[in-house]
């Protein structure tokens, strides 16, 4: 496990609480949002291109924010998750419409969930790629309704958040629980393992 202090470049609190599990001591940096529409996808991008991609285009403006603001120099974790039903990607819902949406689209189907950690420490990049199939139970128009009135569907990729009433909607997982949930643990400790072998740092 490294002692070495990080920061996870990430507002989400479900990254910070599983780094914390993790026991990886790590100060939260919060990065302003670029402007313009938020990581639209490239023409002809799979999910999977899609979501290394803006993994590592956090990693490049965290480490430009902690240059610009003079911090510290410690290395930096970020993380993208994306969910795709086959080559359509979900993100987070604006609306409820948008939300009651997505729902309907996941209704009895199995999706995948990708989430992307890069590492960046002294000049260096190590990324990883956490692939997670989820399948839905039948959602009738009450489900969707009751669950979109938790609130629980925004801010999150695909409008749900399996760690929370959506697990209910789960009927099977084959992969990474962490990486659904936004960080997947085993892919994170590789990288930080790599991080110590490496002794860049």
């Amino acid at each position: 496990m490294p002692e070495r202090e990080i920061y996870l470049a990430s507002a989400s609190p479900r990254r910070h609480e599983i780094l914390n599990q993790m026991g990886i001591q790590h100060r939260v940096l919060i990065v302003p949002s670029p402007p313009g529409e938020d990581e639209p996808r490239l023409a002809g991008e799979s999910p999977k291109q899609y979501v290394m991609r803006t993994a590592s285009e956090k990693s490049d403006r965290a480490l430009a924010w902690i240059k610009h603001q003079s911090l510290p120099v410690l290395p930096v974790l970020t993380a993208d998750t994306t969910v795709a039903l086959d080559d359509i990607i979900l993100g987070k819902p604006g609306t409820y419409e948008e939300a009651k949406s997505m729902l309907t689209q996941l209704s009895g189907h199995t999706h995948q969930v990708y989430t992307a950690v890069t590492l960046a420490f002294n000049e260096q990049r190590i990324d990883i790629l956490s692939t997670t199939a989820v399948r839905f139970t039948h959602l009738d128009r009450q489900d969707i309704d009751t669950y979109c009135r938790t609130n629980e569907p925004w801010g999150k990729a695909g409008a749900y958040g399996i760690q929370g009433k959506a697990s209910w909607f789960i009927e099977h997982i084959s992969g990474s629980y962490s990486g659904v949930v936004g960080l997947p643990v085993y892919e994170t400790g590789q990288l930080l393992k790599k991080m110590n072998e490496s002794q860049a740092v």
